[in-house]
């Protein structure tokens, strides 16, 4: 079905609706329109990744990590499969009469805010601090969820948090985001903008905060001229739950909840996530809002539930519950957290060698922590593989003995630790000290990093006071090394921990992410050697002390690999490997530097594999204008694939450069190619600073 012909049959069922009766359809839970066989229907639903909070389903590795795979091929296929259970599940609700909350086919995904403070909770949502990382794998996300069937679309996806959101979480119903107008377009928008004009996104979800002054579900210059002006957005647009109370409770830009509906729905905001659009009728009565103001957003939302064939018999209604949780979707879930998992050091002692050790111990508060395996917005797993069940099964294949022990709580200040400090920690030092090899799983969940509110957090609101990891691992790890026996840090988190204490004396160090439901599996085999590491860093790894601006300052001085000033831990893009690739040649299509700005290039990278293994890796390739003071400080990253060679194996690689990689952003916000000429990387992680081998044009 095309928008057209949605549109106007959206327009015709409106018509023949009350007042009432289309105001009450602006809520996200919709009451039934019996008269006109309209059937109750509940707009909030999440997916991630995997569809969420609606019992069982194929649960992948947490955004963050998806962003680390920086496949967005892989990606895609996850989003299709995440469509089709989101379809197979509404389809089974429905025929038992359950339409509530999280049964729906809108998925409010994907979170393509930029993760600009490794400190903020919910940056585990997103794609990483890249503008152009994010705009590549948050289509993938939109294009795979909006699939088409038979005609109609599997499911809406939703770009969130639109715009200029990313905490501090404790203050993000009152706070103002000042943004000046050189990053807001050069950084917050560009990958809102590729999912509207590129993706086709259904749907744009406004942010709680206010950004330069006004609320972001009722901003005229972010939701009118921007968005339905220069972009051309056709979809609906949603308030985040309990945005619009905000206006008045919090933000004091309106007195009442019904000058808020005012506000809201003369802006643009189709669809309320919470309850003040209650008072739509009331501000109707009030004169403050027409039956046109009403009706303009109700025919937007129906024709969303037209082009999901939710009035239609289509082919979608049979997709079968089996598809839910099933195998196929199991092994995409284990090769996304393979792919994900980052290499941050290795002394040469991974992969181990099963026949090298008798005895391992695993200990740590993250060994055998489902929660450590799930992230935030999760559904629950068909089965759940933590850290310790992995390893475990492939040490009794192995015939390797095993000692377990929690070695220390998650979190615990040295003050309330009971009934002592080293409460779970000697035992911790036992296991190693029985072991020939200590494998230590450090790091976060939900409860130490997320959304404000969303759970009992320790931390305040979900944003993390620092970069360290919580005391009474620390001690854990202090104690292991003493024990002098080698050891693996795995460690699970959705953000920047700062772990360079431990480098030197750590054997391998990986980062996990929060690896999915098969997370468990897909790390044992990378141990092992079963499979091998194969993820990138899609943030900076900042050093606990490096000194990052306070959290409430969105200028993008010193923030990300971009705008970074000191050197960091660990590098945006970085991440080992078994296995080396080399580079044997490079060639662009074109070395004129106006012509590649109109244009584009089209870049040929050889690779060769000189290992007796195969090797997968990731081509990037980072670009910086010259002759210009409006190019960002250091480089930006413009291209990126990911191959895989078998050994001995030569192969060719063509890589597409867009022209806007050759353009700059002035400080009014204008996208201009006002340079002279760039400098093109190319290579498996981003430049040093001082980097002399690149192409020039």
């Amino acid at each position: 079905m095309t928008r057209q012909e949605a549109t106007q049959k959206a327009t015709e069922l409106v018509s023949k609706m009350t007042v009432e009766e289309a105001a009450s359809q602006l809520k996200y839970d919709s009451p039934a329109i019996e008269r006109l066989g309209i059937p109750e229907y509940n707009w909030w639903n999440e997916a991630l990744h995997g569809v969420a909070r609606a019992g069982t389903a194929t649960c992948f590795p947490q955004a963050i990590a998806l962003a680390a795979t920086f496949d967005d091929d892989l990606l895609l296929e996850i989003a299709k499969s995440i469509s089709l259970e989101a379809r197979a599940k509404y389809n089974e609700f429905s025929k038992h009469g359950d339409r509530s909350i999280y049964k729906g086919v809108t998925m409010w995904t994907p979170n393509i805010n930029i993760f600009r403070d490794p400190r903020w909770g919910r940056g585990q949502e997103t794609y990483g601090e890249d503008p152009y990382l994010t705009s590549v794998m948050g289509c993938a996300m939109v294009e795979g969820l909006q699939q088409e069937k038979d005609g109609y679309m599997m499911a809406a996806a939703c770009a969130k948090h639109f715009a200029v959101h990313s905490g501090p979480e404790e203050l993000r119903h009152e706070f103002d985001a000042e943004v000046s107008q050189k990053d807001l377009w050069e950084t917050y928008l560009p990958a809102f903008e590729a999912c509207v004009k590129k993706a086709g996104v259904e749907a744009v979800m406004g942010a709680y905060n206010r950004t330069n002054s006004e609320p972001c579900c009722a901003h005229k210059y972010l939701m009118d001229e921007i968005l339905r002006g220069k972009w051309g957005f056709e979809g609906h647009f949603v308030s985040d739950c309990w945005a619009i109370r905000d206006f008045h409770e919090h933000h004091h830009v309106t007195n009442c909840p019904e000058e808020s509906v005012e506000l809201a729905l003369k802006r643009g905001c189709d669809l309320n996530c919470g309850c003040t659009y209650e008072h739509v009728l009331e501000a109707y009565r009030q004169g403050k809002v027409t039956r046109e103001d009403i009706d303009r957003s109700a025919i937007r939302l129906f024709t969303t539930r037209y082009l999901l064939g939710l009035f239609d018999n289509s082919e979608l209604d049979k997709i079968p519950y089996s598809v839910v949780g099933c195998s196929a979707h199991l092994e995409l879930a284990y090769k996304a957290a393979v792919e994900s998992c980052v290499l941050l050091k290795n002394d040469g002692i991974l992969p181990l060698k099963k026949d090298a050790y008798k005895t391992i111990a695993v200990v740590g508060p993250n060994a055998d922590s489902k929660d450590a395996l799930i992230g935030n917005y999760y559904g629950t797993p068909p089965r759940t593989v933590t850290l310790l069940d992995g390893i475990s099964a492939l040490c009794r294949e192995y015939g390797i003995e095993l000692h377990y022990s929690e070695g220390s709580h998650l979190y615990d200040t040295l003050e309330n630790a009971k009934p002592s400090q080293k409460y779970r920690v000697t035992e911790g030092r036992i296991a190693a000290e029985n072991s020939d090899l200590v494998i230590v799983c450090t790091g976060l969940d939900a409860t130490l990093e997320g959304e404000q509110g969303d759970r009992g957090n320790y931390f305040a609101s979900g944003d993390k006071p620092d970069l360290l990891l919580p005391p009474s691992q620390r001690l854990l790890l202090d104690a292991i090394i003493e024990t002098k026996k080698p050891f693996v840090i795995l460690n699970a988190s959705g953000s920047a921990v700062d772990l360079s204490a431990y480098e030197e004396k750590a054997n391998a160090i990986i980062q996990v992410w929060y690896p999915g439901g098969e997370g468990g599996r897909a790390v044992a085999d990378i141990l092992f050697g079963n499979a091998a590491p194969q993820g990138k860093l899609p943030i900076t790894f900042y050093y606990n002390d490096n000194d990052l601006p306070p959290m409430t300052d969105y200028s993008m001085k010193r923030r990300t690999y971009r705008y970074i000033e000191q050197k960091p831990w660990k590098p945006f893009g970085f991440g080992l490997t078994y296995g080396r690739l080399e580079i044997l040649k490079t060639a662009v299509n074109i070395k004129d530097y106006k012509t590649a700005s109109e244009r584009g290039i089209t870049l040929t990278v050889k690779c060769a594999n000189k290992n007796d293994t195969s090797v997968s890796d990731v081509i990037q390739v980072y670009v910086r204008v010259t002759g210009t003071d409006n190019e960002v400080p250091n480089h930006k990253l413009t291209a990126f694939k990911r191959i895989s060679l078998e050994p001995a194996q030569t192969a060719e690689y063509a890589l597409y450069i867009p022209p806007y990689a050759f353009s700059t952003v002035d400080s009014s916000g204008e996208r201009k190619a006002d340079g002279d000429g760039a400098k093109i990387y190319i290579g498996f992680s981003q430049p040093d600073k001082d980097d002399s081998d690149y192409i020039e044009i």
